[in-house]
This record gives C-alpha cells, structure tokens and sequence, in this order.
C-alpha cells in the first residue's frame, strides 16, 4: 500500500521496450513517487490478420531493463485475467475511434481504450504516460479520461527517433535491411511537409500531395493514409491555422509503420 501523499505514474506498454518506452519511464520517474509499467500484448487492438501472434515477446528482457531504470511495479496480467470469458464490457470513444488508424484497423481503438481503462481501474495511477509517436491515440485516450471522469494526468513523451530519423518501434524487428532503408521515406515524408509548411505554405491539400509523392516515389511502400488533421479531435483540415497534426501510416511489406509531426503556425 502507497502512502496516500505519493503520487503513482503508469507506463503502459506492450512490452518489446526500446528506448522510447524507456524515455517514458524517466518521465514518470521525475514527475511520480512510484512507477508502475504494464507489459500486456492485447489481443483486442489486433484485428484478424493482424500481427498478434507474432508481435515480439520478451518478457526478461524487459524486466532486466526496467529493473536498470528502478521501476517499483511491472504488472503483467495474463489475456485470461484482462478478459474473462465472460466479458462483454467495452470502452469506444465514439467520433474519433473510426479516424486516422481506426479507418484501416476497424475496433483497433475500441480495444485500446477498453484495455487502457481496465489498467487505469486495476493500477489506479495519478498519472499516465504515452508516446507522441501514437498521437491518435493519446487524443483518444484523453478523451476517455476526459468523458468518464477519470482521475488520472495524460502526460505525452516526445518521439525517439534513431540516429537517421525513423521512429522507435517494437515492429522496426520485422524489417529487412532493405526495408528498414525504405522506411526512413516517413520521416522524409513529414520533415519535407513542414519544410514547406514553414516557408508558408498552409493548404492541408498541397502538403499531403507533397508528402504523397515523397512516399510513393518508394517502390516498396503501401500507403495507408497521410492526413493532416486537429491533434485533439482527429478531424480532417483544410487550412491551418492553429497547431495541426500530420500523420502516416504505411505498409512495407507484411509490416505497418506510424510516424507524424506537429505543425505549429
């Protein structure tokens, strides 16, 4: 039992940690009393021919790197304790789950704010902290929190990127060296939008066609989406005129890449 007076910061993951996870756990480090990571690879945010099966696992691993960083709590629940056969209880936040991700991935967002409010029930922490590199859903997260009642502080972490750009992920493990070169055309992709976004061009359509040549001049590259779009709502703009999100997502081969940046007038 923590002292009332202590404030307790979660780090939710699904395990497969690199240094952006890591990046977390300082945060929540310098900022809680207490700090708790969840490790739990939910089956709910996968859809049917989904990576679930194969996402990467190592679960001593993780603990060995959490124990460096002096993690207090590592909470690890089984599939069977999250989801009792006899579930029948979901968290959807509506108007946004359908949105950037939630488009190609149907109940991908329903899964991860049911599993993010059963951590939050079960953990109960003062504070939650989540990547930017997952900005739809931190704004959907937030929302919940927001809608529900939830006591708990969102706290977001700034991408961590590799040395040449492409952003910290537990699927980069997938890529071939090949494939890992093609995926640095993401990064590319947003820092050449905000190139132009800065020397002032702010028609949302210009720049996603810009940003859609840069991505398909990629032979290996599938294009799932390259919005530009209210980093709080999700909604599509047309002109920015206030802080906006650009966001991708792509496939190269069988693995699906997330990227995006923030465009500040």
């Amino acid at each position: 039992m923590r002292p009332s007076e202590s404030k307790l910061g979660l780090v939710p993951t699904m395990g497969a940690l690199h240094e952006g996870h890591l990046s977390l756990v300082r945060a929540a480090r310098a900022k809680s009393d207490v700090v708790a990571v969840s490790i739990f690879v939910n089956p709910t945010q996968f859809g049917p021919n989904e990576d679930f099966a194969r996402y990467p696992r190592n679960f001593e691993r993780d603990c060995d790197l959490l124990k460096q960083e002096k993690v207090d709590l590592v909470f690890a629940p089984s599939v069977q304790e999250m989801y009792p056969d006899t579930n029948t209880s979901w968290v959807e936040v509506q108007g946004m789950s359908d949105r950037l991700c939630g488009k190609s991935r149907p109940g991908h967002f329903r899964g991860v704010t049911t599993v993010v409010a059963k951590l939050f029930n079960v953990i109960g922490p003062d504070l939650a902290f989540f990547g930017q590199k997952d900005a739809a859903q931190v704004a959907i997260i937030r929302r919940m929190v927001r809608d529900l009642n939830i006591p708990v502080q969102i706290e977001v972490g700034a991408i961590v990127r590799e040395p040449d750009g492409l952003a910290m992920s537990s699927r980069n493990a997938y890529l071939t060296p090949g494939e890992r070169k093609s995926a640095l055309v993401l990064h590319r992709s947003l820092m050449r939008v905000k190139e132009l976004f800065m020397h002032g061009e702010h028609s949302a359509e210009k720049l996603i066609s810009t940003a859609k040549s840069e991505l398909t001049a990629e032979s290996v590259i599938k294009l799932d989406y390259f919005e530009i779009v209210d980093p709080e709502t999700l909604e599509a703009m047309t002109v920015i005129t206030k802080p906006a999100l650009a966001a991708v997502a792509v496939f190269i081969g069988n693995t699906r890449l997330i990227d995006n940046a923030l465009l500040e007038p």
